[in-house]
């Protein structure tokens, strides 16, 4: 019987099927448990391809709220010791197959997201492995939207003092906030906010988006939230550290256009990361593009440690 008869493609019965799930790995398989009690993902959106009892391919979607649909496609693993052709062959079965399974019918493909050694394209085993996927995922129609840098403050690691030259508070209310947000989106390097202003959403708009998606249901204080003023009361900016499903975050942090180029985007990254470290948490993660070369010197300059990159792919 030709081998691709033999391929099952079938979902998880339930959570006591993980430990056939993670016989591929992936840095995230740690979160598998806690992912499936809180409900951030379901068994049903968790595909194997299986042929003999051999796990050869992997798929998993995520969401962010418990009840929701998935809104990530963030697991996607394939058996790097199958032959280039199959393996890319069973990866794109699958994908297509679960996809169809999981996925609303005519809604937008979720954004696939995977996270990749900092040196993984000098490492040519490392480079084989995120090819191998990125190139099923654009036989299935995906491209590269960006790569990211990933971001870790330590403890121990010195946290500058205030240098006075602006003042901090916490932000009045959500309007003020949306209202920066906005303004700061003018110019932006941010590859996916530059992509939800070509997609035709006016600023305001991608603003108003990405502060319900992202912060409108943050389970972390927003008196943690800081607006950064000059000594007459301009504003300059803002600074959204956060605690996320996994980590304390630096989620957000901007300037407007009006002060950029002169120094005031490390004032608001000190302030955020004197606002968690008051706190004695374990790690401060947060993430840039790689491109936004000013931001990434920002955070170097503030101590922060580049260990991981990410890729993320979308559908048009």
């Amino acid at each position: 019987m030709p081998q691709d008869q033999e391929l099952t493609l079938r979902p998880l019965s339930g959570p006591e099927e993980l430990g056939l799930f993670r016989e591929l790995a992936y840095v995230l398989d740690h979160e598998l448990d806690d992912d499936l009690a809180t409900g951030r993902r379901r068994p049903e959106w968790m595909w194997v391809a299986l042929r003999g009892g051999r796990v050869l391919a992997r798929v998993s979607w995520w969401t962010s709220r418990p009840g929701g649909p998935p809104c990530a496609l963030d697991f996607f693993d394939l058996d790097d010791t199958l032959p280039g052709p199959e393996r890319g062959e069973i990866g794109l079965r699958l994908l297509e197959t679960a996809s169809a399974a999981v996925l609303p019918a005519g809604a937008p493909r979720p954004e696939y997201g995977r996270f990749v050694p900092p040196d993984w394209r000098d490492d040519a085993v490392a480079r084989g492995v995120v090819e191998a996927r990125m190139n099923v995922l654009e036989r299935a129609g995906a491209r590269l939207l960006v790569e990211r840098l990933r971001l870790e403050w330590r403890p121990g690691t010195p946290v500058p003092e205030p240098t006075g030259r602006l003042a901090f508070r916490p932000a009045n209310d959500q309007e003020e906030l949306i209202a920066l947000m906005t303004l700061v989106l003018e110019g932006t390097l941010d590859a996916h906010s530059r992509a939800d202003l070509a997609s035709g959403l006016s600023a305001r708009e991608a603003a108003e988006q990405q502060f319900e998606e992202e912060f409108a249901g943050s389970a972390s204080p927003r008196e943690w939230w800081r607006i950064a003023e000059l000594p007459g009361g301009a504003p300059v900016g803002f600074v959204i550290p956060a605690r996320n499903n996994y980590h304390h975050t630096i989620a957000y942090i901007g300037v407007v256009p009006a002060y950029r180029g002169h120094g005031h985007i490390d004032d608001l990254l000190a302030e955020g990361t004197r606002v968690l470290a008051a706190r004695e948490v374990p790690r401060i993660r947060a993430a840039t593009d790689l491109a936004n070369v000013p931001m990434a010197k920002a955070f170097e300059r503030a101590g922060y440690v580049n260990f991981e990159r990410a890729v993320n792919m979308t559908w048009s």
